[in-house]
């Protein structure tokens, strides 16, 4: 069973997962208006992802007898300067995430929550490999600047990017 305070906080990552699918809806829409279809394609990946983050702790609270508070989504950003700026907001928004998981890990440690510790470990992990992703097609697209071709290559690469179910939730099927 969970706690209150345990609980309460998880309700809050629910809506942080869901805001950051919004964000990654919106900056996909942002990269087709710019004709990059492979970065939108990314995005849109992004977008599945933070979404069976939120059903992953959806699932959790329900499993540990808690109950689920969905919240309205906040308004997201639609503009950005160029790729690169979406790029960097996305970083941006990834060690936002990460220093929510660690509050949120704190906070079962405090509690004695090993369970909850636990599960969040997932997170924790994944957490390394959004910002180490979001870092590279930083340095990329530096590297490649305003090089057209170069633009190219790395939208088809993105393009190139599948979803794949969360771990945590593929597993649930068993």
């Amino acid at each position: 069973m969970l706690i209150k305070k345990i609980e309460d906080a998880i309700n809050e990552q629910i809506n942080a997962e869901m805001w950051s699918a919004y964000l990654y809806l919106s900056m996909a829409t942002y990269c087709h208006s710019e004709g990059k279809p492979g970065m939108a394609q990314w995005f849109e990946v992004q977008f599945n992802e933070e979404q069976d983050h939120a059903k992953i702790l959806y699932n959790y609270v329900i499993s540990r007898g808690g109950r689920v508070s969905l919240k309205a989504i906040d308004a997201v950003p639609t503009e950005w300067k160029s790729m690169l700026d979406v790029f960097e907001k996305t970083l941006e928004h990834e060690g936002k995430v990460t220093s929510l998981i660690n509050n949120l890990y704190a906070l079962a440690t405090q509690e004695n929550d090993y369970a909850t510790q636990s599960m969040l470990k997932w997170f924790v992990d994944e957490q390394v490999e959004e910002e180490s992703n979001a870092q590279t097609i930083i340095d990329q697209l530096k590297m490649i600047a305003d090089n057209g071709y170069g633009l190219y290559m790395l939208d088809k690469e993105l393009g190139a990017r599948t979803y794949t179910q969360a771990s945590p939730l593929a597993a649930s099927k068993d």
